[in-house]
């Protein structure tokens, strides 16, 4: 087996570092990562409606798709990610337990009584501090899981809150369970590095850490890989199942009920409704909107030069745009 510390902090750069190595590589992999404040959604998602938007929006926090199901995830650099990658059938199912037994056992010996329970979560006292999800591609399987360290509890609860009855959608919903830190169950304190080095040494049994680096060759197509699909919006919301979206929201010119249908990240339908005044008809606003991703910046761009006022008397661009997510 290949033991790999990525050391790269940026999420759309590690999680492209687990599709070159699923898909590329031939060794089984044990890799250890983190990621700097992002989130993170499972591939069957629909992003907007597992994320505040404006949280994220505010904060520069990056939202990335991977490539396993599952629910919405919030990473740190308090949050330690694991990888096992090696040979799998489909036909032999999901099996989350196997995989998370060394994470367990290296667990206890540092003192933490932790189990495996449900469908694919690891707790401590009731509280889940990894959650756990798979990828098959080629004969290959990767495994890969959360282990809350010290992660921060605000703002991964403010990145992924959001109104459910803003969304119509079939896609997999996110479960929000209890959460804890491993580092509050410690007998002896450590730093996440050392955490890091812990685990690593233990799992790997002594590997000599000098051979743990992605080389230069694997950097430079992994990056590569990042750019063509884990840093584009069409990846991480465009590949959102249709949905429908609606939402009240009152503004200084009255109410406005918004309702979008949205296929491939892209705007199809859109009906303005409420109690609002204007001297001109809604309708050519709402064509306006018509085949624009559903994103600030671009509807932001493809509204600025409409005499807005005349539309919606007294709703500015910016209450607007905040209707419509």
């Amino acid at each position: 087996m290949r033991y790999i510390y990525n050391e790269s902090t940026d999420p759309a750069f590690n999680l492209a570092a687990e599709e070159w190595l699923l898909t590329e590589s031939v060794d089984d992999i044990f890799m250890l990562w983190r990621n700097r404040p992002a989130v993170i959604v499972g591939r069957n998602q629909n992003t907007l409606a597992e994320i505040d938007e404006a949280f994220t929006r505010e904060r520069g926090i990056p939202v990335v798709r991977r490539l396993s199901g599952g629910g919405a995830v919030f990473h740190d650099l308090g949050n330690i990610n694991f990888t096992f990658i090696n040979n799998g059938n489909p036909s032999e199912g999901l099996d989350f337990e196997r995989f998370t037994v060394p994470i367990q056992q290296a667990l206890r010996a540092m003192g933490v009584e932790c189990v495996f329970s449900g469908r694919n979560d690891l707790l401590i006292d009731g509280k889940k501090f990894s959650g756990n999800a798979q990828h098959f591609h080629g004969g290959r399987i990767l495994h890969h899981g959360t282990l809350l360290f010290a992660s921060d509890m605000t703002d991964l609860s403010g990145a992924l809150r959001v109104d459910p009855e803003k969304y119509r959608d079939k896609a997999v919903k996110s479960v929000r369970s209890r959460v804890t830190n491993i580092s509050s169950h410690l007998q002896t304190p450590m730093e996440v590095t050392d955490f890091i080095r812990a685990l690593m040494d233990f799992v790997s049994e002594g590997a000599a850490p000098d051979d743990m680096a992605l080389t230069g060759r694997e950097t430079s197509v992994i990056d590569a890989l990042a750019e063509r699909r884990y840093r584009t919006w069409d990846w991480n919301f465009g590949s959102s199942p249709a949905y429908n979206f609606s939402k009240r929201t009152r503004t200084q010119g009255g109410l406005l009920d918004v309702n979008l249908y949205v296929k491939k990240g892209r705007i199809l339908k859109a009906r303005l409704f409420g109690d609002y005044f204007g001297v001109r008809d809604v309708a050519p606003l709402e064509e306006r909107l018509l085949d624009c991703r559903h994103e600030r910046t671009e509807i932001e761009a493809r509204l600025a030069d409409v005499p807005l006022d005349e539309y919606l008397h007294d709703v500015t661009l910016p209450a607007l745009l905040d209707s419509l997510f």
